[in-house]
């Protein structure tokens, strides 16, 4: 019943309230990225959702559009910004996506939305991911985020789809409030951004 009923209740009544909660926030940063990326605020990618339904995810942009002489973008160490690594820092970049889950692209928890050339990467279990809504949260994150190997973040994204319940949800829920505080596994070691997904060996 929680899965298929009160999840999605809990998602549409607690992300609205947390969108006007942080919308004094939001208008903030809004303003600021128009300053510091010279009118761009947001970034907007697809991305699959439940059963690899394709829908564009909405973030705040951190990084610049910054080219090389081949018109290739730089690597992300050297576009994300001074602002845009703060916003990140504080997971602030994520506020946007609550817009998400009000449509009901995404849920509060889930598995994160990866890039969609990964769907081809997956084997049999780590396409069990997309047998539930991505969300804005979730276990992987809670334990480790990008600090850790794609190998975990899939084993534990599949584990939370195999145990989804309103008790885990609600332990997701706190534990992310603790490592947003505490800015925990923000990037991958050395990296800023986490490294992309190559395929399994």
């Amino acid at each position: 019943m929680y899965k298929y009923f009160f999840k999605r209740f809990f998602d549409i009544l607690v992300g609205l309230i947390a969108f006007v909660v942080l919308l004094p926030i939001f208008i903030v940063v809004f303003f600021l990225l128009i300053y510091n990326n010279k009118g761009t605020p947001f970034f907007f990618q697809q991305r699959p959702g439940k059963d690899g339904k394709i829908f564009k995810v909405i973030k705040f942009k951190t990084m610049n559009d910054g080219k090389d002489k081949n018109g290739d973008l730089l690597p992300d160490s050297i576009r994300l910004t001074k602002i845009g690594k703060s916003i990140r820092s504080a997971s602030l970049d994520e506020i946007p996506q609550l817009i998400n889950v009000i449509k009901g692209d995404m849920a509060l928890i889930g598995p994160r939305p990866l890039l969609p050339e990964y769907l081809l990467l997956y084997n049999d279990r780590q396409h069990k991911r997309h047998l539930v809504k991505p969300g804005i949260t979730g276990w992987a994150q809670v334990n480790g985020r990008n600090a850790i190997s794609w190998d975990q973040k899939f084993e534990f994204d599949v584990w939370y789809v195999e145990n989804l319940s309103i008790q885990l949800d609600t332990k997701i829920f706190f534990m992310t409030f603790a490592k947003v505080f505490k800015s925990e596994g923000i990037n991958t070691e050395n990296q800023a951004t986490t490294v992309r997904f190559k395929g399994n060996e």
